[in-house]
């Protein structure tokens, strides 16, 4: 047996800030990592797939300019990009391994599972901490599908291992992954279908989001098939054969499966140790991120938080607070979070309908990005924002950007938000002109002209 201070499970945006943290604070501390160390965004998430929708994003710029007057030949190499995806990647992999080595830690590459005493084995060995942190993440479910799992399907995983451009590429999943990744190949040359059981695309965003993604999605010849279910899929002879519900059947050289994530949990055996898993397999944990067995913790996504890099990373400010008595909970910060593809989505706190659903007394100001001088200027046209408003306290409750570069300008209301402050405050700024920064004080004129 090895006694520490601290184990972290997972080397995630979660763990591995919290682990040198408490090394550094003089702790003997043990980060466990049975895979490639920087979790599911350096190696599978945020950044392979921000460096790919770089080189996707720039194609699809250069062909839209002929809107413009500029008539661009673009010619992609689809194994330079790829090449200079990994390459990308595995330079943050290393940076994380290389950091993790610096530290006063104990750094163990293996499996971890808890036995019923609450220890952590891995390799044979055990090692017991008072506190323990599971940072596990989560992987690409795989839907129940008649054949699916006897196929070579790709997963967000295994997307980044393509060489060569398949020239039909078929996307199970109509949210942020399969939408960035199904744009982001189809820009790049591939015939892209997009299948989702649900009726709209994004379904969990206002249906007006889904709307915009599948006019741009349209401009770049990727086919929607919506509400539908896929009944069965085989492959045979490098081809994929997809058979929908309706009947009609789409064939592809891939298959990119993106719908849904599932826990990384399932080998930690901790039912065992009784730490108790929800019936999707998340760590069960409290406010303050306590699981069912004391001194045992869970962040992120293994303990059902939303699956963003940047959650993640509060969260181990979140739990660090704790762990020293000061007043942090999960659920303490505003929620933001960006969609890449092109128009991008920007998202923070409520939406109409959640607000209306809450009982309060809320109403929108809108605008769409055809009217905004920026936009007519450098020929975008797809998007809207919207800014949700308490009628009763003026206090802005969240929005909706769709746009160019949403995603950067959805912060000043992740701000807004976090203070407390009013449409009035907004309405009062500022902002530069011609910028499409310039347009969120407009959304308060248009609440305050509308009474």
């Amino acid at each position: 047996m090895r006694k520490m201070d601290a184990i972290i499970i997972g080397s995630g945006q979660g763990g591995v800030p919290l682990a040198t943290e408490l090394a550094r604070s003089g702790k003997q501390v043990g980060i466990f990592e049975r895979s490639r160390f920087g979790g599911s965004c350096t190696n599978w998430g945020c950044t392979p797939s921000k460096a790919f929708l770089g080189a996707a994003h720039a194609a699809g710029r250069a062909r839209a300019a002929a809107g413009l007057g500029v008539h661009a030949q673009v010619q992609v190499d689809f194994g330079q990009v790829m090449q200079r995806v990994r390459r990308i990647r595995d330079s943050f992999t290393q940076n994380v391994e290389e950091r993790l080595q610096q530290e006063n830690l104990t750094v163990v590459q293996g499996e971890a599972a808890f036995t019923p005493e609450g220890h952590v084995r891995c390799h044979g060995q055990d090692f017991s901490a008072p506190l323990i942190v599971i940072d596990t993440g989560s992987s690409a479910a795989t839907p129940p599908v008649k054949g699916l799992a006897d196929t070579p399907f790709l997963t967000d995983r295994t997307f980044w291992d393509l060489t060569r451009l398949p020239e039909r590429t078929l996307v199970m999943g109509g949210g942020y992954v399969g939408l960035e990744l199904g744009q982001g190949i189809a820009r790049l040359g591939s015939k892209v279908s997009i299948i989702d059981r649900s009726e709209r695309l994004m379904s969990r965003e206002s249906p007006e989001v889904g709307v915009v993604l599948a006019q741009a999605l349209a401009r770049d010849g990727v086919e929607l098939h919506l509400g539908v279910e896929i009944e069965q899929v085989s492959f045979r002879d490098g081809r994929f054969s997809v058979r929908l519900s309706g009947p009609s059947i789409l064939e592809g050289e891939a298959l990119l499966v993106a719908a849904g994530r599932r826990p990384n949990t399932a080998a930690l055996n901790a039912p065992a140790a009784g730490i108790q898993l929800d019936g999707k397999g998340f760590v069960q944990v409290n406010d303050h991120f306590e699981t069912t067995r004391a001194g045992v913790y869970a962040i992120g996504e293994a303990a059902g938080q939303p699956a963003f890099t940047h959650v993640s990373w509060e969260d181990y400010r979140r739990l660090q607070a704790i762990l020293n008595d000061r007043p942090r909970s999960r659920d303490d910060r505003v929620l933001g979070y960006a969609v890449f593809t092109d128009p991008q989505v920007g998202r923070t706190g409520l939406s109409l309908e959640q607000a209306r659903r809450k009982g309060i007394r809320a109403r929108d100001a809108r605008m769409e990005v055809k009217n905004m001088a920026r936009a007519i200027e450098w020929g975008h046209e797809l998007g809207f924002y919207q800014m949700v408003i308490d009628e009763d306290s003026g206090r802005i409750l969240g929005a909706t950007l769709v746009g160019y570069e949403a995603g950067e300008l959805v912060h000043v209301f992740m701000d807004l938000i976090e203070a407390g402050a009013t449409w009035e405050l907004l309405e009062r700024a500022q902002h530069i002109h011609p910028t499409y920064a310039e347009n969120l004080p407009s959304l308060a004129r248009i609440f305050k002209s509308r009474g």
